[in-house]
């Protein structure tokens, strides 16, 4: 196996490989040939079709010939593809569908080389580790191939082998790819090129990442953690002792394809309701966990006989902080409301504006075309509508979108667009809104109860048909459970801090000199069948035994203060 001076570099360093590659030029110029020969040659094509009249006639053509490209420039070129064939804002249906062929459908690499590097991770024969195993490989993939074997103690696992000489080719790629991105920056229109060089980065970080088998093991253990309390997703568990940086051994999931929908319905799965656990887990991965599966293309996600949803290969994950998480379940909401002022202060907080951008003349804007992609109803809203929608706005206002949230759109419009195989007709807001809307009036931590707040309270005004909305959002499907919210809800009130809005609320029962009889009437009307008299007595119990003999000490005063707006009412 080759040992590349790049070798002990474990993590992305885009100057130690620019230092490495600007004393070695003639590798990048014999590459950069190359590629620009390739290219050339199919381009010259697309432009001879277009002379002869042909586009029609050679389009699946063109189309198997970009693919062919793409497998034969090797690795990151696949990489790229990949990333493309999920972007149908981006790239025409006809290529659209050949790049999908470049998730699983990638020629495989010599077995006698597969089984040597198997043998020289793991210190021991393929004998020694495996009772048997497939004599070719079942898949093979962009960095590695895939290998069904069975270890001595019984367990039918899948084998992961990584493709020889990777590191040599990555690196020049990207240092070429980084170089190409800065080169090109300031001719590409008004902010789309401002962070090119650090989406490189970051694609970059990510390769190298999915290279180190270790790293997706322990990605796909937390992954795993992370989803203990939900028995409808379903991870493979790791082989520690037959894995290494270049082989993964993991647990075999025997399911069908998420695209397979012939055989997940002839195995009597009903597609919407794993459309609805797709969406979920996708939402909580994003919203709750933080962590998230960056790649989830039709190759990683298996619908199981018993009508879980799998995941596979956990090498391109990513990690939000807490403030992300918060502020993207803020602009949801936001932008459900309709709410485009508070929608612009999402995006500058999330970094897709400056800090000292002018938002003022971007509202209208926002107003106009993201109106148009929700439409009139909620459930027209999708997330490939808004990412075409959005993309018209970069080129007049200075929008950029930041590294990150590159990988968290690819990973939304990829899952939509899973789903839309499916099932056409789906809408993601119907499941990811009241997720949202229970998310937030659950507040299960301070910092959700605050976000609650700020969308509630405008102005310091309590909005009754934003609560009656959210309200009845988060029953539309069914998962909501109100008794569980109100008890929660009743201690946070009780609670110290809760004193800010248990005065809110008494001031908005009786603002504009007036009790507010009539929306709290709608409230009662929307939630009544559910809450029943005992029960209320009993939420209501409940959240007081959670409190401390102070903490009701500590309510007196403000009850004492709560009738006065009463006693002035004339």
């Amino acid at each position: 196996m080759s040992q590349h001076p790049l070798a002990i570099q474990r993590r992305y360093d885009s100057e130690v490989i620019a230092r490495y590659y600007g004393n070695r030029p003639w590798l990048a110029v014999w590459r950069t040939v190359v590629v620009i020969w390739v290219f050339a040659g199919f381009l010259l094509g697309l432009k001879w079709d277009e002379w002869l009249n042909q586009v029609e006639q050679n389009k699946f053509k063109r189309a198997a010939q970009l693919r062919q490209i793409l497998t034969r420039l090797g690795p990151t070129f696949i990489k790229v593809g990949q990333a493309l064939s999920t972007r149908p804002d981006l790239i025409r249906k006809d290529f659209l569908e050949e790049l999908v062929k470049l998730q699983d459908q990638l020629p495989s690499f010599d077995n006698a080389i597969a089984f040597n590097i198997i043998e020289a991770e793991l210190g021991r024969s393929v004998a020694e580790a495996y009772s048997e195993i497939s004599a070719q490989p079942i898949a093979a993939a962009s960095l590695g191939q895939v290998y069904r074997a069975r270890l001595h103690s019984g367990e039918e696992v899948a084998v992961k082998v990584q493709r020889p000489n990777l590191l040599p080719t990555l690196t020049l790629d990207l240092y070429l790819m980084r170089w190409a991105a800065g080169w090109l920056s300031p001719w590409l229109p008004l902010n789309l090129g401002h962070d090119l060089t650090l989406i490189v980065d970051e694609f970059g970080g990510k390769l190298f990442e999915e290279i180190d088998y270790l790293n997706e093991g322990r990605n796909a253990e937390k992954f795993a953690l992370n989803f203990r309390d939900d028995p409808t997703v379903k991870v493979p568990a790791i082989y520690w002792r037959y894995s290494s940086n270049s082989v993964l051994t993991l647990e075999w999931i025997n399911g069908f394809k998420l695209t397979d929908t012939e055989r997940i319905k002839a195995a009597g799965l009903d597609t919407d309701t794993l459309i609805q656990i797709g969406v979920v887990a996708g939402l909580r991965q994003l919203l709750e966990h933080g962590f998230f599966h960056a790649d989830p293309h039709p190759g990683n996600l298996f619908a199981l006989p018993d009508g879980r949803m799998a995941y596979i290969d956990f090498g391109m994950m990513d990690q939000l902080e807490e403030y992300t998480k918060e502020t993207l379940v803020s602009s949801v909401v936001h932008l459900i409301n309709k709410d485009y002022l508070e929608l612009a202060e999402d995006f500058v907080k999330l970094g897709f504006l400056t800090p000292n951008t002018d938002i003022v003349p971007i509202i209208p804007a926002l107003e106009t075309v993201l109106g148009q992609a929700i439409g009139e109803s909620v459930g027209d809203f999708n997330f490939k509508t808004i990412t075409d929608k959005f993309s018209e706005l970069m080129y007049d206002y200075p929008f950029r979108v930041p590294a990150k949230f590159a990988l968290i759109i690819r990973s939304l419009v990829t899952q939509e667009g899973l789903a839309l195989s499916l099932n056409p007709n789906f809408k993601i807001v119907e499941v990811s809104y009241p997720y949202v809307a229970r998310r937030l009036l659950k507040g299960e931590s301070p910092e959700m109860r605050r976000r609650l707040i700020e969308v509630l309270f405008k102005d310091g005004k309590l909005q009754w048909q934003r609560l009656e909305n959210m309200i009845a959002i988060a029953r539309s499907d069914g998962h909501f459970d109100l008794l569980p919210t109100a008890q929660l809800g009743l201690q946070y009130l009780l609670s110290d801090e809760g004193q800010f809005i248990r005065r809110q609320l008494v001031l908005a029962l009786t603002e504009d000199n007036r009790l507010h009889t009539e929306e709290v009437k709608r409230l009662w009307n929307l939630v009544k069948d559910e809450l029943k008299p005992a029960q209320l007595f009993n939420v209501a119990l409940g959240a007081l035994t959670e409190l401390s003999t102070g903490g009701v000490a500590a309510l007196l005063p403000t009850a004492a203060g709560m009738s006065k707006p009463f006693a002035d009412q004339p």
